[in-house]
This record gives C-alpha cells, sequence and structure tokens, in this order.
C-alpha cells in the first residue's frame, strides 16, 4: 500500500540551512507520514534523505535538525554513531559498511525546498530494520 505525497510539497526553505546544515522534515499525515532531512553539500547542491538509519531502523538526529557532524562533512547516527558521506549517502564508518541512505529527490523553487515530483510515491509501512533489509 503506498500514499500519496504532494507534488511539489515544501520541505523548508532555503535560509533554514544555513544555522546546521541540515533541517529535518515531516510531510503527510497518517501513521507513518515521510520523516526526511536536506542539506546542502559542499558544491552547493541539495541533497534529501529518509531520516532512518540502515542499522538499527532509529532516526538519525538527536536534537531537532542535527544530523551533521560538528565540522560538516558527514551525516551523523546519534544513536551508534555511523557516518554517511553526504552525496551518496553511503556508510563511511561505523555498524553499517555497504549500507546507503534512501534517497529523496528535491528541487529548488526560489526559496523552498521542495520535494521532487520523483520521491512522490512513499511506501506507506514503517521503514524496515537493517536485518529485514534486502540490500
Amino acid at each position: 500500500m503506498s500514499m500519496s505525497i504532494p507534488n511539489d510539497a515544501i520541505l523548508c526553505k532555503l535560509a533554514d540551512l544555513a544555522e546546521t546544515g541540515s533541517r529535518g522534515f515531516r510531510v503527510g499525515g497518517g501513521d507513518w507520514p515521510l520523516k526526511g532531512f536536506v542539506l546542502r553539500v559542499d558544491d552547493g547542491s541539495l541533497r534529501a534523505w529518509v531520516n532512518h538509519c540502515p542499522h538499527a531502523g532509529h532516526p538519525l538526529e538527536l536534537l531537532p535538525h542535527r544530523f551533521l557532524t560538528a565540522d560538516r562533512k558527514f551525516i551523523q547516527c546519534s544513536s551508534h554513531g555511523a557516518l554517511f558521506d553526504p552525496v551518496s549517502g553511503s556508510c563511511v564508518a561505523g555498524p553499517c559498511p555497504g549500507r546507503k541512505l534512501r534517497p529523496l529527490a528535491v528541487a529548488l523553487q526560489g526559496d523552498d525546498i521542495v520535494l521532487a515530483s520523483s520521491s512522490v510515491d512513499v511506501d506507506n509501512a514503517p521503514p524496515r530494520r537493517a536485518a529485514e533489509s534486502t540490500q
């Protein structure tokens, strides 16, 4: 079963990325809304990921909107310290080598970061834990 996420759902303002370098968002309702985060990488491009660690299924951040290491070079899971490349989403250190974060397509519309149409059909079920994953 899948739910429809609105095309061009506004995730945040571009300016919202200035303080922490990343911003969490929630789109949709019901029992399993889409929870993710967006960040701007070194080349200025935007990346977005589902907020779900492939190791244990936890949300990545401990504090709101804090998805990056202090130097902003890596995405960090606050539960087990796994580090992920912010461009590819690949685990580069920690308990989930070879695994990746689930990407989401985003676009910039004026000053708004929006969910792109290629991300609108999202599985309406909780993300699978690493043991259930078929990656």
